[in-house]
């Protein structure tokens, strides 16, 4: 009987500890995706900073130089940045902002990599790769 509380009492702890902010960096992630609109500057999941110049759905349509413009997926957004203040923030202010949105960018592709490689190691082999 012991042994089936400290089980239940692990179980509890792993959720608290590990899934549930998990659930909440996700969340967090897509309303900060669903939020962003036309004149946000942005961060793609390739590293590219742009601003959105039109959003239609899921579709973006984010301008990367003057007169480049490329058509991505919501998805892609991995960061909105904040706007520039426009009472003197320096370019270095501009530059730690960008690189701080950045490095959390890089953060969660890491954790999402993890997560995948724990899901590639604990799903069980189709009955094809089964020998």
């Amino acid at each position: 009987m012991s042994f089936l509380i400290v089980m239940v009492l692990l179980l509890v702890v792993m959720y608290v500890v590990m899934i549930r902010p998990q659930r909440q960096r996700q969340q967090e992630q897509q309303q900060m995706v669903e939020a962003c609109g036309v004149g946000d500057d942005i961060l793609t999941t390739g590293g590219i900073y742009g601003t959105i110049v039109r959003a239609e759905g899921d579709d973006l349509v984010v301008e990367i130089a003057e007169d480049l413009e490329v058509h991505m997926t919501r998805r892609a957004v991995a960061a909105v940045l904040p706007p520039e203040d426009e009472t003197g923030a320096t370019d270095e202010d501009a530059e730690t902002t960008r690189q701080q949105a950045l490095e959390e960018a890089e953060a969660e592709l890491d954790e999402a990599a993890v997560s995948a490689e724990e899901d590639a190691v604990t799903r069980e082999p189709a009955p094809s790769e089964r020998r």
